[in-house]
């Protein structure tokens, strides 16, 4: 009797162990996770006198499967080849399986091809692998031949077909499975419902999404139909439509899981949507789900987008075991509220305590530094990432040329950008944003230009950085020819922001009639912003009648808004309508509306603080206000001695 140590498990080896035996407990390693252990299993078998069968071979592929082990494969492979099944549809099947999950799709093709009778589940394992490579074409074709072959694709399949475009978030190819699915018969199956709901969603249909989630009868669906529900209704911050969905997954006696809670409180990571979240946030403490390392992670974002910092930080402070994401989302919290030298500290803090801060933390850290021109910050966190070896990253340097474009520091951004050895095309939006933002439009233009002659091709981001860009300095010939090749030749539909660029360029050029005909000929209702923006055109252009007609169309979206009754009041005036003037002011008392003050903001060690004019909520009010009219009176005395001094002079 031989002694052997399998996965921790005593396991006795006996030679008088029959091939059924053996067999067995290969199968059960495998199935309990212990691969390696399976194959030094059959190797000790090897050295009996028996000889594997076609139970022993396809058991021992999953585990090189399951290890990922192509010399074991290759091994494994050679054996099957030296025995009597090498044309066994079992064994053939699970080979292809193995080279599949080994990487190996040619190896995997090529077994395949030589297979002499093929069922389902061996196309199923090809259709597998051309799937997860992302080869569509490949996939298409070998689905084609599989239905020559008088082979009937099942639900396996169309799950197969969905995952492949769902890499590529392709709509369109998705609807054409999905009406595939209905074809052959499998519109019931509850695992191709789900996938399609979780599917439309990640493709932006939510409206798909919904309708392939109502057809599911209430008493077929499972916590995964409502899990991927929920999680549609989160990417599209639908946070209200989720809570009430997650009442009725309740009210249907469906008992939550982790991943339940997850997806609602993701759903409530926005300001508006804190209450809500608190909801959840209870539930979830009822359910056991707040120790989860996840659920905490997701809770310090809610409420830190939420502008509840300090509870974010309460939760973060408790957290036993931190990961990287638990820091990463505490600083990203206090770098988006302007908070950066606790931003900055916490970041410290990380690497004291042995974290390593990833490519995603040093990123909040430049996004905060972009939002409240922390430029010496972000000049420190840019040698930080160039002695951590981050600054030959792009996404790095994309956000670098971000953030000193936001910071004022427009040549660090262009040395950032033409230090760079490879550029996306995220890389040259950035920069013709950059230019865009402190008034380069040239250097926008002939960028963007550079760009289409590097064969590069923008997206929808890129013009609409070119259209600000253009409407920025009054471009009107290069803003329509941009916005025509934006259709016409590379085939982008133009968005809101697109449309609102062109509106405000118009106006802008004094061409109003036609920015009204672009809003009237767009294919989705017009936003505040964009009858802002005409708005704006009208009082610069004293055009009266098409002002009133804009407002009242934002007094109807937006009726708690100051600004556009403000703007018509400065119509009116300019016209010396001072009726119309006292009309408007009536409106806004009784509506209660005040135009809000201009803000100034100013950093002092690290630190944002916001003022407005005579502002006295500052805890160092009666400092600044002392210092303020030692200032003034410096000033007055200064501008009389300047005086007395230009008198003698003339003296």
């Amino acid at each position: 009797m031989v002694r052997h140590y399998c996965g921790g498990v005593s396991a006795c080896i006996n030679s008088s162990w029959t091939l059924f035996t053996w067999n067995s407990k290969i199968r059960h390693l495998v199935n309990q996770g212990h691969a390696h252990n399976a194959l030094l299993l059959f190797r000790h078998m090897k050295r009996t006198s028996l000889t594997p069968n076609n139970s022993t071979f396809p058991f021992l592929l999953k585990a090189c499967a399951t290890l990922s082990h192509l010399l074991n494969s290759k091994i494994i492979h050679a054996h099957v080849l030296k025995s009597r099944f090498q044309a066994n549809i079992y064994v053939q099947t699970a080979m292809v399986d193995m080279y599949v999950k080994c990487g190996q799709l040619e190896d995997a093709h090529n077994v395949f091809v030589e297979m002499p009778v093929r069922d389902i589940a061996s196309w199923n394992a090809m259709l597998l692998g051309f799937a997860q490579s992302g080869f569509l074409d490949r996939l298409s074709c070998l689905l084609r031949q599989m239905r020559l072959s008088g082979i009937r694709p099942d639900s396996v399949t169309v799950l197969l077909l969905m995952d492949a475009i769902l890499r590529v978030k392709s709509l369109t190819f998705l609807g054409a499975v999905h009406s595939f699915g209905i074809r052959i018969g499998i519109r019931d199956d509850l695992s191709v419902a789900n996938t399609l709901v979780a599917g439309y969603a990640k493709c932006g249909d939510l409206g798909s999404a919904e309708m392939v989630f109502d057809e599911i009868e209430t008493g077929l669906r499972s916590v995964v139909s409502w899990n991927s529900m929920i999680a549609g209704y989160a990417k599209f911050e639908k946070y209200v439509k989720a809570v009430n969905c997650y009442k009725l997954m309740l009210d249907g006696a469906f008992s939550p899981d982790i991943c339940t809670i997850l997806n609602l409180l993701s759903s409530c990571v926005q300001p508006m949507a804190l209450f809500h979240g608190l909801l959840v946030h209870s539930h979830g403490v009822k359910l056991g789900c707040d120790s989860d390392v996840c659920v905490v992670n997701t809770l310090i974002c809610m409420y830190s987008k939420g502008g509840d910092v300090h509870s974010a930080r309460s939760l973060f402070d408790c957290l036993s075991d931190k990961t990287c994401v638990s820091w990463t989302v505490m600083i990203s919290g206090y770098a988006e509220k302007g908070f950066m030298s606790e931003a900055l500290t916490l970041f410290n803090a990380m690497e004291s305590a042995g974290e390593k801060p990833d490519l995603v933390t040093v990123l909040a850290l430049l996004s905060g530094c972009g939002q409240t021109g922390s430029l010496e910050l972000g000049k420190w966190v840019d040698n930080y990432s160039v002695n951590k070896g981050l600054k030959d990253n792009v996404i790095v340097c994309n956000a670098l040329i971000d953030m000193y474009a936001k910071c004022g520091s427009f040549n660090d951004s262009k040395e950032v950008f033409y230090g760079m050895a490879n550029r996306t095309v995220v890389s040259w939006t950035t920069m013709i944003t950059a230019c865009a933002l402190n008034g380069d439009v040239k250097d926008a233009l002939d960028l963007f230009f550079m760009m289409l002659e590097m064969g590069m091709k923008p997206n929808h981001i890129t013009f609409l950085a070119v259209l600000q860009a253009c409407a920025h300095g009054g471009l009107l010939e290069s803003g329509l020819e941009c916005f025509n090749m934006m259709t016409q030749k590379y085939g982008i539909s133009p968005g809101i922001d697109h449309y609102s660029c062109m509106v405000h360029l118009l106006g802008r050029k004094g061409h109003l009639t036609e920015a009204l005909e672009i809003i009237r000929s767009m294919p989705f209702e017009p936003d505040a912003g964009i009858w802002s923006a005409l708005l704006s055109a009208c009082k610069l252009h004293d055009k009266m009648e098409m002002g009133k007609f804009v407002s009242e169309q934002l007094f109807e979206l937006e009726p708690q808004v100051s600004v556009p009754y403000v703007e018509m009041a400065n119509i009116y005036a300019s016209a010396e309508m001072w009726d119309g003037v006292a009309d408007i002011r009536r409106k806004m008392k009784y509506l209660q509306l005040r135009k809000s003050p201009g803000q100034s903001i100013i950093q002092v060690n690290g630190k944002s603080t916001v003022f407005t004019v005579e502002d006295r909520k500052h805890p160092e009010t009666l400092y600044i206000y002392d210092m303020l009219d030692a200032f003034t009176s410096h000033s007055k005395k200064g501008l009389l001695g300047y005086a007395e001094e230009i008198l003698e002079g003339w003296e």
